[in-house]
Order: C-alpha cells, then sequence, then structure tokens
C-alpha cells in the first residue's frame, strides 16, 4: 500500500486539463506542489493559475510566454525553453504569491508551487545564469540544474532542480534521507520527482521514447514506513514525504531526468541531508575518478 499511496503512473493524477497535478488533496502531502501540461496543437494553448501559492514555471520542452497580474498591474516574460530536458538548462520564472498568472504556448511545462503568505518579486532566471552542478563521478556522475535553490532564488519555502542522469548512470545516491530536524546537520522537507525518459544522447537516439525507462527505489527511516521499487517512464511521479530515497538509476540506452519539488515546516530554506550510514562510504570512493566525459548536455552534442 505504501508504493501505491506514492508512486503515480503518468496520467493517474491528471485533473482540469494538466496531466499531473499535485496539491494538499493528495491526503499527506501539505508543502509543495506540481504542475504538468501540454499546451498547444491539439492541446489547449493556455492556463490560468490563481494566486495562493509561489511559483517557478519551468519549460520542459518548447517555448510559453507567461503574462503575470498583480496588484492591478500585468507584466509579460518569454521563456525561450529548451528543445528538451535533455538540451541543457531553461529559463525559468519565479511568480509571487500574491500574482495570476495566464501561462501559454507550444510544448510541455511544469509548474513547482507552494502555499506561502510571504510575497517575493516575481523574478526571470535565464538560462545562462542557471548554475550547473556536476555531481558525484565515474558511474555516478550526473548533472543538476540548481535554478530554485537558495544559492541562486530568493523564494519563499520551495527549493527546486533538475537532474540529468546519462544512460547506466546511478543518481539519487548514496541513499538519502531529509525528514527530521537537526539543525545544521538535517532539514525536513517533503520532495517531488517529476521524471522524464529519452533514448540517450550519445549512442541511442535510434531507441523509441516509449520504450525509454529507468529505475526509482525509496525505502523507510525512522519517520515513517514508505516502499517504492518501480520502472520509472516520462511522465510518472514519485512522492516522498519522509524515508531514504536512492537511488535513480537510467537504463542503458536511455537517458533519466527528474525534477525535484522540496519545501518542508522547518523555519530555515534550506537542503541539509542524512546518508544511509550503510552506503554513505561510496561518496569517498568517488574521490580520485574521472566525470563522466559525456556531460556536461547542453544546448547541442558536443
Amino acid at each position: 500500500m505504501t508504493a501505491q499511496r506514492w508512486f503515480h503512473r503518468r496520467g493517474s493524477l491528471a485533473r482540469d486539463g494538466w496531466q499531473t497535478v499535485v496539491d494538499d488533496t493528495i491526503a499527506g502531502w501539505e508543502h509543495t506542489g506540481l504542475l504538468v501540461a501540454e499546451l498547444g496543437g491539439e492541446h489547449e494553448s493556455e492556463r490560468l493559475l490563481p494566486g495562493g501559492t509561489e511559483k517557478l514555471i519551468v519549460p520542459l520542452a518548447g517555448s510559453f510566454e507567461v503574462r503575470v497580474r498583480e496588484q492591478g498591474e500585468e507584466t509579460s516574460h518569454s521563456l525561450a525553453g529548451r528543445e528538451s530536458v535533455f538540451h541543457g538548462p531553461t529559463d525559468v520564472l519565479y511568480v509571487s504569491t500574491a500574482a495570476e498568472v495566464v501561462l501559454s504556448g507550444a510544448g510541455r511545462v511544469a509548474v513547482a508551487t507552494s502555499p506561502t503568505d510571504r510575497v517575493l518579486p516575481t523574478r526571470r532566471i535565464d538560462a545562462s545564469e542557471t548554475p550547473v552542478e556536476l555531481r558525484g563521478a565515474g558511474g555516478s556522475s550526473r548533472q543538476v540544474h540548481n535554478f530554485g535553490t537558495p544559492e541562486a532564488l530568493d523564494a519563499a519555502r520551495f527549493i527546486v532542480c533538475e537532474v540529468i542522469t546519462p544512460a547506466e548512470n546511478w543518481s539519487s545516491y548514496p541513499p538519502h534521507k531529509h525528514d527530521e530536524h537537526h539543525p545544521g546537520h538535517e532539514s525536513r522537507l517533503e520532495e517531488i520527482y517529476y521524471f522524464e525518459a529519452a533514448p540517450s544522447r550519445v549512442g541511442g537516439e535510434k531507441g523509441s521514447p516509449d520504450a525509454a525507462f529507468g529505475m526509482f527505489s525509496t525505502y523507510s527511516s525512522p519517520a515513517g514506513d514508505i516502499e517504492i521499487d518501480a520502472l520509472v517512464r516520462t511522465g510518472d511521479v514519485a512522492l516522498v514525504p519522509y524515508g531514504y530515497h536512492g537511488p535513480a538509476v537510467a537504463a542503458p540506452g536511455y537517458d533519466l531526468y527528474y525534477l525535484n519539488v522540496m519545501a518542508g515546516p522547518d523555519p530555515e530554506r534550506v537542503w541539509l541531508i542524512s546518508d544511509d550510514p550503510a552506503h554513505a562510504w561510496v561518496r569517498e570512493t568517488w574521490e580520485g575518478q574521472r566525470f563522466d566525459d559525456r556531460l556536461p548536455y547542453g544546448s547541442t552534442e558536443g
């Protein structure tokens, strides 16, 4: 039952024209939200987002226009976007909780949310401004786009980033947790994983996008019982309210992507984790290893 409660196949969270809706209507979920939609073509080309939550608009594939209505004024912002989540960083838009949004364009878009009364200014972060982190080493090499972390964005509650794991590599590893409040050591954050997978940009382009997959796992900690051991494809969502999570593994021939949205009840907006003590030693093995030379993925191969 724990896996069924916290893991959702593509389409199972569809509502009101959105392919995915994560919010507090899900029992036990409180601090974060996610909306995913296809716009344009045979789909509607416009979405209205009411106020009441801070938002980070993240183009997954395609380009978008965002009209922001706040205190009687309207501003417009262009998001050039990208070909796919495997084609480098994208520009994103942070929107104040006091604002309404009209989102239009063509492609697939994600909107990370978190409920808050705190009002911060709307801000566009260009793709060129996005901090790109290469994390791990060897077969644990992955690429992280930190456009919504405390170092890059002044937000009220949420922490948002995306991770690209090339074929055969491991990420979210060693397994770790953030479900207890230990100032300076661990923070309480529930977390959304939204997945996409595709034939690898290096050597696997002939594969079928519908067949592309990875694997993802969670397991229990003292904070609560959870178990997910799932094959994940584009559009699948894992919710992690507590427990150890990882690894996320890209299958041979297929690259794996996930968008993370985190927030919690602690007063500090900070990502502090505790590795599973049984596997923490693995980090030491990365010293002296080469980073995967397939990364970083950018807007073009090379």
